[in-house]
């Protein structure tokens, strides 16, 4: 057994790697730059937390989602390994304190939004860090070829001038060929280094259900098989709408999106996760950083924006390499729906601009200030403040901060925080003069450790339960502390946040480039054009079309999706249809052949000839003029 492998087992009880983690954390260990492209569910931290638990120092994770980056931080925590998260929302004292504990104490992980990276107060504190590793999740933000760019991320190459000779690991589970080559140029790989899991899912059977009833299918389908699933949807009221018409069909189902508080959230995941509940049906907001292997199917009631998203979604099923299914469920009001997205997803720049301004107007930051500062922001207020459409506000916000001049993070929950600001002795002196505090800091300091060294969790209803006291008085107590210097509370927060990463323009210094307007609709159309033909396609692999996209070079018909079986349903074999297929192809390709010409040329079994010319008819990949001569359709 290698350390690497001592050092997995110790701390994750895996006794071996999947496939390919341990090329990676080797490729690292040598002090390359390296891009790792591994599915959902692959595995992507144990290949930055392995080799960083294998050498002294520390290791930088940058990843802009903050749930998924406290998720990690307690998840470390719990193998006593020490981690911390800097993000937007903390306040400079608590950042202060999170960075000291990365210099001088033994801190093996830190955990930090892109956005962090350009501030002051971080620039000159990595230069004492002992960094040994710095690890770029959702690395394809990177690129203006990916699906969700953020200029923030362009900002990680600048690390290599303030911490030298530190290997980048960059990491993604959905990246098309030109984003792949785009991360490594942006990111200055001294080589092109990519270790590639191949995306295919051997286990998972891609279906498309073309029809207008898809509740009944639900119900139907559900009944039919076994085990737990997801359903995704595009909004949150439909999330409690197919909810509620599961139940009433005696199916055990919930709803999940990002408008439920926190407790809400974590008792509906906690329930799935158990098996208390069979259905979730949720926005895309759930799923991430849920790890529960053994989901059976994931169903998309709507359309996705685009085949990342979907297969990112769809791959959260059958993560135990046991069967499972992901069902896309799609009719014409699909397609409908999904043009019309293209409108209200680019408002027009001068709508951009006035929600920018009304922006600047409602957190009262004056121009050329607010750069870095952070903002609670509630969507609902600020419509009904300046008579704003939700989507017009939530698209305006998206293109600003793909232009760079914002960050809107997802929706945060920050559990109240305490920090004791003296040493004990200062205390001591503090609880004997003031005897009224005396008993309430007894109770926090027997409730919680480590408050002098940092910022510590607290639960408020906790403290008041075992004081037998009211929770306003708690409150209150902390609230005196803190006016009285004694300590910084931080009360709880669940609000999204808005980061001004550039100090608030004018309208004539704003400047929203017409070309990258265009550009930006037009790769958001292409995406969604890529979507609607993976939908409406009927005769070619569900899987070879996703593993096409991603730039596989001439991938396996899956013999089990929706399209394959039809095939199947022909009584050959694939390796018999596929060297049918071939001929026909090479004979028809450029040429106008008769059938009976075709059929005659075509080998010595012409019943499986016809059978794969009637199928290629049926699907429009061979067509016939009017004098019905057949040639292979160019267009499909």
């Amino acid at each position: 057994m290698n350390r690497y492998e001592q050092i997995l087992i110790k701390y994750w009880g895996y006794s071996k790697f999947r496939p390919l983690q341990e090329d990676i954390i080797c490729s690292v260990m040598e002090g390359k730059d390296t891009l790792a492209l591994m599915p959902t569910g692959g595995g992507k931290s144990i290949t930055f937390q392995v080799p960083s638990m294998a050498k002294e120092g520390i290791c930088i994770v940058i990843t802009p989602l903050i749930a998924l980056m406290k998720d990690q931080v307690e998840n470390l925590h719990k193998r006593d390994i020490k981690a911390i998260a800097i993000y937007s929302g903390m306040t400079k004292n608590e950042i202060d304190i999170a960075l000291e504990n990365c210099i001088y104490g033994k801190v093996k992980f830190l955990y930090i939004s892109p956005e962090r990276i350009a501030t002051e107060i971080f620039r000159v504190r990595v230069k004492h860090m002992n960094v040994n590793l710095i690890a770029i999740d959702e690395a394809h933000c990177i690129s203006e070829w990916g699906y969700d760019f953020r200029p923030s991320y362009l900002k990680i190459s600048e690390l290599r001038e303030l911490v030298s000779d530190v290997p980048f690991l960059a990491l993604t589970a959905t990246a098309i060929p030109k984003v792949v080559d785009d991360i490594q140029d942006k990111l200055h790989f001294e080589e092109k280094n990519v270790y590639r899991k191949s995306f295919e899912r051997k286990n998972l059977i891609y279906l498309v259900r073309e029809l207008d009833d898809k509740l009944n299918y639900l119900v139907e389908t559900i009944n039919k098989v076994k085990g737990s699933g997801i359903i995704y949807v595009r909004n949150r009221k439909k999330t409690r709408e197919t909810a509620l018409f599961l139940s009433k069909n005696n199916i055990s189902a919930d709803y999940y999106h990002a408008g439920l508080n926190h407790e809400a959230r974590n008792t509906k995941q906690n329930e799935w996760k158990v098996g208390k509940i069979r259905v979730m049906v949720s926005t895309n907001a759930f799923g991430m950083g849920i790890d529960k292997s053994d989901v059976r199917f994931v169903i998309h009631l709507d359309l996705p924006d685009s085949i990342e998203s979907y297969f990112q979604e769809a791959g959260r099923g059958g993560r135990d390499e046991k069967k499972a299914v992901a069902v896309l469920l799609y009719n014409n009001s699909d397609k409908v729906k999904a043009e019309q997205r293209i409108t209200t997803s680019f408002p027009e720049i001068k709508e951009i601009k006035a929600v920018y301004q009304a922006l600047g107007n409602y957190f009262k930051i004056p121009y050329g200030g607010g750069k870095y500062m952070s903002f609670d922001f509630i969507i609902s207020d600020f419509a009904k403040n300046y008579n704003f459409n939700i989507m017009t506000i939530h698209s305006s916000l998206k293109f600003l901060q793909r232009e760079g001049y914002i960050e809107l993070t997802d929706e945060l929950f920050s559990m109240s925080k305490l920090h004791f600001l003296g040493g004990r002795d200062d205390l001591y002196k503090f609880q004997i003069a003031n005897a009224k505090f005396d008993g309430f800091i007894k109770l926090v300091l027997r409730s919680y450790t480590g408050l002098f060294s940092d910022y510590v969790n607290i639960d408020e209803r906790s403290l008041a339960k075992k004081a037998n006291i009211d929770i306003e008085v708690v409150y209150k107590y902390l609230n005196n502390l803190k006016s009285l210097g004694i300590l910084n509370y931080i009360p709880q927060k669940k609000n999204p946040l808005i980061v001004f990463t550039e100090e608030r323009l004018d309208d004539k210094s704003l400047h929203i480039s017409k070309e990258n307007y265009e550009f930006r609709k037009s790769r958001y159309i292409e995406r969604i054009d890529t979507m609607l033909h993976y939908a409406s396609s009927n005769n070619k692999c569900r899987s070879q079309i996703l593993l096409s996209y991603f730039g596989d070079k001439n991938p396996d018909r899956c013999g089990q999706c929706d399209v394959c079986t039809r095939r199947n349903e022909l009584d050959l074999s694939k390796y018999e249809f596929d060297l049918i297929l071939d001929e026909l192809k090479e004979k028809l390709q450029y040429n106008l052949v008769s059938l009976d010409e075709l059929v005659s040329k075509n080998g010595k079994n012409k019943e499986k000839s016809l059978k794969v010319i009637q199928w290629l008819l049926d699907n429009n990949k061979i067509i016939k003029d009017a004098q019905d001569l057949l040639t292979w359709n160019l267009e499909n």
